[in-house]
């Protein structure tokens, strides 16, 4: 029977149901709704040896083209390489990249480049898996693994003294969408999906601020609350009602407290904010700075517009120029604030883009998927920069030295942050699981630049 409906009242529980366990489940680190624990021992897997505190991934969504930003192959041809054929050179020796990246060139000693990713599948939900858990879809346990955001936030999250102001694993601004982050895990371990948009006036992060709602109507809505709060009044000192009194009291310090003032980018220099580029993508790796600089260990910038199937080099022109800008002043912002060498920035989508244009209708000029080869780059938390991994053939077309497997990535970055890769995995099953297990016929994780 609906209590209001009933006795005319709306009840403790009625108004909670119906406004607030959004913002309140943001408060709690999504915690409010009782999950099963996920039982650890004291070190969570983690060894002492970290160099690494964050991670900022730029999933490029879609797969961007690896001839045409960091592995371009001029000599291939026009049916290869189309009209982005003059590669410039960068300021570490012999590592060329594409000539609408300019500002990027000026930042490769900070980088290094893989130019030998591989795992052979064209499909974007598929790929994204692998390319984010390290597991192939059909392995024999039928598991659906937990990205490695989701892993970060178990072993560096709420169970391991992680007090920041917002979840431990952010994505800006939209969920990636292709596969369940969590794995496993479970919801617990989802990441905060901020919504919005950044480079507006206002930023309407999730549960945080409101659009079209003041600040006095938001007060006005909690003294609301205590004055319909009758149960809770009869019963003072029950401890499920002061565990919704926390939660309501973290809810309104992050709606008006030090997590909004994190996401207000009003704080910032304009001219910082110009250099990183006054669109979505430069504000949001604005954005995974202040959130690392707070201390949260795990940001996914989520970035569309790279699944080019048509009039790919069209989108190139448009796309790069903003990528350029807001990745290079990222990494020197990181550097000059001394937040490179403990952040991990890792470049990648789930796949590559075919390296033989599709000039023919009704393509005109686009590329395909392609898992067979393409790039990753990585900096900071203890990568070097300044190198090249692997190679590609004179085309693009297949790995010809050192293939790199996404095992062999997460593994490396697993062990920089300190979260032993071949340590137990937790889980609800109780099964005996390993963080990132080496699969065999892989290069092996990347001592060259580690």
């Amino acid at each position: 029977m609906d209590t209001q409906s009933a006795t005319g009242f709306v009840t403790r529980r009625d108004v909670l149901k119906r406004g607030f366990l959004g913002t309140a489940g943001l408060a709690l680190g999504g915690s409010l709704v009782p999950m099963p624990s996920i039982g650890m021992g004291t070190d969570g897997g983690s060894s002492s040896a970290a160099k690494a505190k964050a991670v900022i991934q730029i999933w490029m969504w879609g797969g961007p083209s690896h001839l045409d930003a960091f592995d371009p192959k001029p000599d291939a041809g026009y049916d290869y390489c189309g009209p982005l054929n003059k590669p410039i050179a960068t300021n570490a020796d012999g590592i060329r990249i594409c000539e609408l990246l300019p500002l990027l060139a000026q930042q490769a000693d900070k980088y290094s480049i893989i130019r030998s990713m591989t795992h052979g599948n064209n499909s974007h939900e598929t790929a994204a898996y692998i390319v984010q858990t390290g597991h192939q879809p059909d392995e024999p346990d039928r598991l659906v693994y937990p990205c490695i955001g989701a892993v970060v936030s178990l072993f560096k999250g709420y169970d391991h003294g992680y007090k920041g102001l917002v979840p431990p694993y952010v994505v800006l601004t939209q969920l990636q969408g292709r596969f369940s982050e969590a794995g496993f895990l479970g919801p617990r371990y989802k990441p905060f999906a901020t919504g919005g948009d950044p480079n507006q006036n206002l930023f309407a992060v999730e549960g945080i601020i409101a659009r079209g709602i003041t600040d006095e109507h938001q007060r006005s809505r909690r003294e609301l609350l205590h004055n319909l709060d009758s149960l809770g009044k009869a019963m003072p000192g029950n401890s499920q009602f002061e565990k919704f009194d926390r939660c309501e009291e973290n809810a309104y310090t992050l709606m008006f407290g030090d997590a909004r003032k994190l996401f207000d980018l009003s704080q910032e220099q304009s001219e910082l904010r110009d250099r990183y580029g006054r669109n979505k993508f430069g504000q949001s790796c604005l954005m995974a700075r202040r959130l690392v600089e707070a201390g949260v260990p795990y940001v996914t910038i989520n970035y569309p517009g790279w699944d080019t199937h048509k009039q790919h080099f069209e989108t190139m022109r448009r796309k790069l120029p903003e990528m350029d800008a807001g990745m290079a002043t990222l990494l020197q912002d990181l550097a000059d604030r001394g937040l490179l060498d403990s952040t991990i920035v890792w470049w990648s989508g789930e796949f590559g883009r075919g390296p033989k244009v599709q000039w023919e209708p009704p393509w005109n000029g686009g590329r395909s998927h392609y898992g067979k080869c393409f790039c990753a780059l990585v900096a900071g938390g203890g990568l070097k920069g300044g190198r090249i991994v692997g190679a590609s053939d004179e085309k693009g077309m297949e790995v010809a030295e050192r293939p790199v497997h996404p095992a062999d990535l997460l593994g490396t970055m697993y062990s920089l942050l300190g979260i032993d890769p071949d340590g137990p995995m937790p889980n609800g099953k109780g099964l005996d699981l390993k963080v990132m297990p080496m699969p065999q016929g892989t290069g092996g994780r990347l001592k060259e630049i580690t």
